[in-house]
């Protein structure tokens, strides 16, 4: 990495895998973007805030400004999870502490397939949801949405991925989102519908050569 690259957007995530996975899918729409002009909320050691939100987009946006407000810099964000049609849309916004451990994917994924038990497959369907933004020191706001839909599976299946991808089969997919190479599964994700919306508004922060 060049040593002149210096950050020009945080991400407001401590999820290593997060980082991974959105800065490869922003540099497909990015020309020039280098993983140094990300800086994580774990780089800049800002504490996560409270999400008190009601809404995908009212917690991603709460991230975000909270660290424009620590960094000085433009802001990124996301807040995501699975919506089962049965359930009524739950786990939701609730998604990363369903078990009633922050961040416990198999505690969640273990507790959702107990929940779905008696389900019968024709009824399993589920959508994964993602709202990215962005927020500039400044104030402005931009929000974007992403939408992958699917079905739920009755066991775990494959090692790639993190959270529900295990257990989630993507609408034209034959295997669970953690067995799909990782190109794949970013080129039909919510995320990745999401952050490439998103990425013009990155596109723009970059220096111009």
């Amino acid at each position: 990495m060049a040593e002149d690259v210096r950050p020009i957007v945080a991400f407001a995530t401590h999820n290593a895998h997060k980082i991974d996975e959105v800065y490869d899918i922003l540099r497909e729409r990015v020309p020039g973007l280098e993983r140094g002009h990300l800086l994580s909320a774990a780089d800049a050691d800002a504490p996560a805030p409270v999400e008190c939100g009601i809404s995908y987009q009212e917690n991603a946006l709460i991230k975000a400004r909270a660290l424009a407000e620590r960094t000085g810099l433009p802001a990124i964000a996301d807040d995501s999870g699975l919506s089962v049609d049965v359930m009524g849309g739950a786990p939701g916004i609730f998604s990363a502490l369903w078990s009633g451990r922050h961040g416990d994917d198999r505690a969640n994924l273990e507790l959702l397939l107990a929940q779905m038990e008696d389900i019968p497959d024709a009824n399993r369907q589920a959508a994964f949801v993602c709202a990215a933004v962005m927020v500039q020191p400044d104030g402005r706001e931009i929000v974007e949405m992403g939408i992958m839909g699917g079905r739920l599976t009755r066991e775990p299946a494959g090692a790639a991925g993190f959270g529900y991808d295990p257990i989630f089969v993507a609408s034209g997919q034959c295997v669970t989102n953690a067995e799909l190479e990782p190109d794949v599964k970013n080129a039909i994700s919510h995320r990745g519908g999401a952050f490439r919306a998103l990425a013009p508004h990155v596109a723009a922060l970059l220096p111009r050569r």
